[in-house]
């Protein structure tokens, strides 16, 4: 099923496909975890940590899983972890970066919790990433240390509140 939230991007404004958000189904996790090996914010020294990552259907099936479409492709997607509420994972597409697909993806994300009951959502950030959940209205409060050899640095602990 597809919500009813969509958006044109930036890119969209000349009267393109809309982005919706969809429930992931067990036929995206091979796109969902080519997303992920392939994001460039994991180049370089992050690169291990994705290296042989893997977004199952187990996993779709056991979180909220949606993704950003547009006219069938995938431009990005989310999982929230309801029990504790924890964005778990969260990627946009390279070439879709800039369109507002992430401030999409949070918007939903956020109704998702809301209608699950959640008064806050946790977000252990990417560290590139801390500006944009900072944008995005989450607030810093705390450091994840390092956890060598799965993660080799330290990571920012976010906390989006979830108004009633």
């Amino acid at each position: 099923m597809t919500s009813p939230m969509t958006r044109r991007g930036r890119a969209d404004r000349s009267g393109g496909p809309p982005v919706r958000i969809r429930r992931a189904t067990a036929r995206d996790a091979k796109r969902l975890t080519s997303l992920v090996r392939t994001s460039r914010a994991y180049e370089g020294p992050f690169a291990p940590m994705v290296a042989g990552y893997r977004v199952g259907p187990d996993y779709i099936d056991a979180h909220e899983v949606h993704v950003a479409a547009e006219d069938g492709r995938v431009l990005g997607f989310y999982a929230l972890v309801l029990s504790p509420p924890e964005l778990d994972l969260m990627f946009v597409a390279d070439a879709a970066q800039g369109r507002g697909v992430g401030r999409l993806l949070v918007g939903h994300m956020t109704e998702r919790a809301r209608a699950a009951g959640a008064s806050a959502v946790r977000v252990v950030s990417h560290p590139p990433a801390e500006g944009f959940y900072l944008g995005m209205g989450a607030r810093r409060v705390g450091t994840v240390r390092a956890n060598p050899p799965a993660v080799m640095w330290d990571r920012p602990e976010l906390v989006f509140t979830i108004a009633p």
